[in-house]
């Protein structure tokens, strides 16, 4: 069933406290303005409780529409994004129509850098996409520039209806989705209607005519973005006070342009601590929206003009204050639009010299022997569409293999070059893979708290499952063969070319099917998997062949020939053990018919 809390969300989200807190701020500020004023007969506390509110029902619906978009169309949009960016206009393309759905430019930033980390996609690719998702949150801007308020009740009784009325999931998605988008106009309805009032107040008009003032107008927007971390929010505020008439365009657009460069703080905020491509992404990101600002600056009145023409006008009956009313709201959300469409344009052919520009400024930072690992791609805001979070459970596979992948590829060297030192460090890397399946285990406890649907409580049980089988393989690498290597040294048993050479085959196919089990389960590639399942033959013909050259090397006369006997067989069982859970992790990629026949 769908869960949405407003006290969850609250609970959440500081961010959505801080909205929800910021605007009695500002209306707070007003009396003060007017302090001089014997006649101040405004009923400041109703208004501010109207706004709050208003607003509280506004963002209410917001993050009911997002998740509600988010579910539905997660699993799509994530094909969609790593597809559809195959050059920087598709990349730009694919981000605006991206973004516009799941109403959510953070989440297809975190998608993005997933890609980037993971060598899937290049920066100057992800810049493409970034541009493009900049366009899509435009859209929450034109959604609420539509004068449809009165209808909001009666698409929250549509929505509230096939969300308790229906037992589908999907249905109830698209229920939450219908409900959040009437909660967005009824929002937008009540704080309009709160702030009627300012239209005869002449303090609260002086105001606006200082906003009016690009500079003022920037700052008071960036000021107020940065502390509530939406665009979205602030855009929301602007347009009800457009839609009473309260603002010009011009301090509509000075104010949308704020809101711009505010928004970068949740980009700066959402890199810290994360990898390097993710605070690359962030800087361009950052790098976009303040350079573009300052070159629109002088050109606000060419802006406005250019907007005017392309919006539509209103009934010619109306006059002052009902003409702003009528067409500002729209114009603003126009001139938001034609803003990023212009950087885009402007940016997007400069977005290789960008991309050398942020890998610049953001270098790689070498890697201290014994820091700390984290995982790369577990990020907690995406834990709320569970589809993309088990994605990013996919490619931590990717990354903890890597690890697993240099245990293995570093253990039949150390074990025949008798070498302690090699030995040890397999052990330092074991504890790296140990912490990553920790942390990987822990972010699936997470999603699995989540409303999953039928077919992701399948893929999240199959996702377990390898993740543990992964870590299996670290384990036998550094619990058995590590410890066999340990003891053929301490028994002075020296390993001969020909055995060399028989490990040494079987140790390579054993290699490659763990790389390709590591690329079907992070890529959820069928193809790499059936290529696990069909070195079974391989496998057995060398085991074969391994247990064939054995025992004929325990017949001669050789020192230590028995203990030397021991460990190559035990060796030759433990590379058999991990291409056992190489292949157990492919299986979880095989569609179920075919697993049954792998087995």
């Amino acid at each position: 069933m769908y869960r949405f809390s407003g006290i969850d969300c609250l609970q959440k989200s500081p961010r959505l406290a801080l909205t929800l807190a910021a605007p009695s701020l500002f209306l707070i500020a007003i009396p003060a303005i007017a302090a001089g004023d014997a006649n101040n007969e405004m009923a400041w506390g109703s208004m501010t409780m109207t706004l709050l509110g208003g607003l509280a029902l506004f963002l209410y619906g917001m993050e009911m529409m997002a998740a509600a978009l988010k579910a539905v169309a997660g699993d799509s949009m994530k094909w969609i994004l790593g597809k559809l960016t195959t050059n920087r206009i598709m990349g730009l393309i694919t981000g605006a129509f991206v973004t516009a759905i799941i109403q959510s430019s953070s989440v297809t930033t975190v998608m993005l850098v997933g890609f980037v980390t993971a060598g899937l996609m290049s920066l100057s690719q992800a810049i493409g996409v970034i541009l493009g998702a900049d366009i899509g949150t435009t859209i929450t801007a034109q959604i609420v520039a539509f004068k449809v308020t009165k209808y909001a009740l009666i698409l929250v009784a549509v929505g509230f209806l096939l969300i308790f009325a229906t037992k589908t999931e999907k249905t109830r998605q698209y229920g939450a989705l219908i409900m959040g988008l009437g909660l967005i106009f009824f929002g937008m309805g009540v704080m309009s209607e709160g702030m009627r009032p300012l239209r005869d107040y002449e303090p609260f008009i002086a105001l606006m005519q200082n906003v009016s003032n690009p500079l003022v107008g920037i700052l008071i927007a960036t000021l107020f973005t940065g502390l509530i971390q939406s665009s979205s929010a602030t855009m929301g505020v602007v347009i009800a006070m457009a839609l009473q008439g309260l603002i010009t365009l011009e301090a509509g657009i000075a104010l949308a342009l704020g809101a711009n460069i505010g928004t970068c703080v949740t980009a700066a905020l959402a890199a810290i601590g994360k990898p390097r491509e993710a605070v690359r992404v962030a800087v361009a990101h950052v790098t976009f929206k303040v350079v573009g600002v300052l070159l629109i600056i002088p050109f606000i009145p060419q802006l406005a003009e250019f907007v005017r023409w392309i919006s539509p006008a209103a009934d010619a009956g109306l006059t002052g204050v009902n003409v702003l009313a009528a067409e500002t709201p729209r114009q603003i959300a126009n001139a938001h639009t034609v803003f990023n469409v212009g950087i885009a344009v402007l940016f997007l052919p400069l977005a290789g010299l960008f991309a050398r520009f942020c890998e610049w400024l953001v270098p790689d930072k070498p890697l201290e022997r014994d820091a700390i690992i984290e995982p790369k791609y577990l990020d907690e805001e995406l834990l709320d569409t569970p589809s993309l979070a088990l994605d990013r459970v996919r490619l931590e596979v990717l990354h903890m293999g890597e690890h697993v992948e240099a245990m293995l590829t570093g253990v039949m060297p150390a074990i025949v070059g008798r070498d302690r030192a090699a030995l040890r460090e397999l052990q330092i890397l074991d504890e790296r893979v140990d912490a990553l399946h920790a942390s990987t285990i822990e972010y699936l406890g997470k999603i699995s708290k989540g409303a999953l649907t039928e077919t992701q409580t399948k893929e999240f049980i199959k996702l377990m499952e390898a993740v543990n089988n992964l870590e299996n393989i670290g384990d036998v690498v550094e619990t058995d063969l590590v410890g066999l290597g340990n003891k053929l040294i301490d028994e002075g048993v020296i390993i001969s070319a020909e055995t060399q050479h028989v490990l040494n085959g079987i140790h390579a196919t054993v290699s490659k099917s763990v790389d390709a089990a590591v690329q079907a389960v992070s890529q959820g590639s069928e193809v790499a998997a059936q290529s696990v399942t069909n070195m079974k033959d391989d496998i057995n013909r060398l085991m074969d062949s391994a247990a064939l050259h054995e025992a004929k090397r325990l017949v001669t006369e050789e020192p230590n020939r028995i203990p030397a006997y021991t460990i190559e067989m035990d060796i030759i069982e433990k590379l058999k053990r991990i291409y056992y859970f190489a292949k157990r992790m492919a299986k979880t990629v095989m569609p179920e018919e075919v697993e049954e026949h792998a087995t």
